[in-house]
């Protein structure tokens, strides 16, 4: 029997409060200005999710949202741009997370997050909803709500269960504690892993992107792309080693760029490319992205991003 869904994403919604062009000098004794600020839907899971189904993917998605405004804009965009909602838990009594935002002129941002971002909501308890799905994508390892190693436990095992592909994304904790050796047994039955390369540097200890991947290798998982910005990305596994440039465009703001390269490149390999041609996919994703404000901005369909590919030469840089 077919699968409901080609995708699920697992992982938070999120408000996202962008400030562009702050200027740090105050205008009054209590009042500060910025070139820009804006309102946008955000968190890995929301980015994933509606970025696949952009993409053309059948995409659900598994999160909480609160009973709030914020909850209602998040899942009106979601529904506008395709995704499933059938398994997104509205709850009275916790908000929904928002997060703010400080855009530098380069793309890079900082952020400030909150106890609302702490919510100890467990998918690991909607194991229905992880069958439902040819592939699941994991948001936030290290990070609520999988900075809980039964949850990590409960998820990966169901979707392994039922045949599933894991593609997970990595966090840098901002409350929990969870390691690499704490998910040792899960670790090996993910298929893709994607940490930026901070997040690699702090869950591996090294400061080189090859000695990260072959840290992440030894753990069992099968494939580590790491992302390395504006420098593009490293792909590894046990055969095969592609390093990959990045697309040359005008970075204006790079949230989610990290969240649409996963979703182009779990795209990408549903639709029977190899990992070379899924890297590139991906790339272009992420660039697309980060060329506009907020996560969801940029990238409108799968044809936009062929065409892109189509005018811009693949940028390896070594194999």
């Amino acid at each position: 029997m077919g699968k409901k869904l080609d995708l699920l994403c697992i992982g938070t919604a999120i408000a996202d409060c962008i400030i562009k062009g702050f200027d740090p000098e105050p205008v009054s004794a209590a009042g500060f200005r910025a070139e820009s600020c804006s309102i946008n839907p955000g968190g890995e899971g929301l980015n994933e999710s509606a970025t696949a189904a952009k993409l053309g993917l059948k995409t659900g998605i598994l999160c909480f949202l609160g009973c709030d405004g914020a909850g209602d804009l998040l899942y009106g965009s979601m529904v506008s741009n395709g995704v499933d909602m059938s398994n997104v838990i509205r709850e009275k009594d916790h908000p929904t997370p928002v997060t703010t935002m400080f855009v530098n002129p380069d793309g890079t941002r900082r952020s400030i997050t909150n106890l609302a971002h702490k919510y100890n909501f467990h998918p690991e308890k909607y194991a229905d909803a992880v069958r439902s799905a040819s592939a699941v994508s994991i948001g936030s390892l290290f990070r609520a709500p999988f900075d809980d190693a039964g949850a990590v436990r409960g998820v990966f095992r169901t979707a392994k269960e039922n045949g599933a592909a894991i593609y997970a994304d990595t966090k840098l904790p901002n409350f929990g504690t969870l390691g690499l050796k704490d998910i040792a047994e899960e670790l090996a039955m993910v298929d893709y892993i994607f940490p930026n390369e901070d997040e690699a540097a702090f869950h591996t200890g090294e400061t080189d992107p090859d000695k990260m991947a072959e840290v992440l290798l030894d753990t069992g998982v099968r494939n580590v792309v790491i992302k390395l910005g504006a420098k593009g990305c490293l792909f590894r596994n046990s055969q095969t080693r592609y390093r990959l440039g990045a697309f040359p465009v005008k970075a204006v703001d790079a949230t989610g760029a990290g969240d649409n390269f996963i979703a182009g490149f779990i795209c990408a390999k549903m639709s029977g490319m190899n990992d070379m041609e899924a890297l590139v996919f991906a790339n272009a994703c992420g660039a697309i992205c980060a060329s506009a404000v907020g996560s969801l901005t940029g990238l409108k369909n799968r044809e936009q991003v062929e065409r892109f590919i189509a005018e811009h030469e693949a940028p390896f840089t070594d194999l």
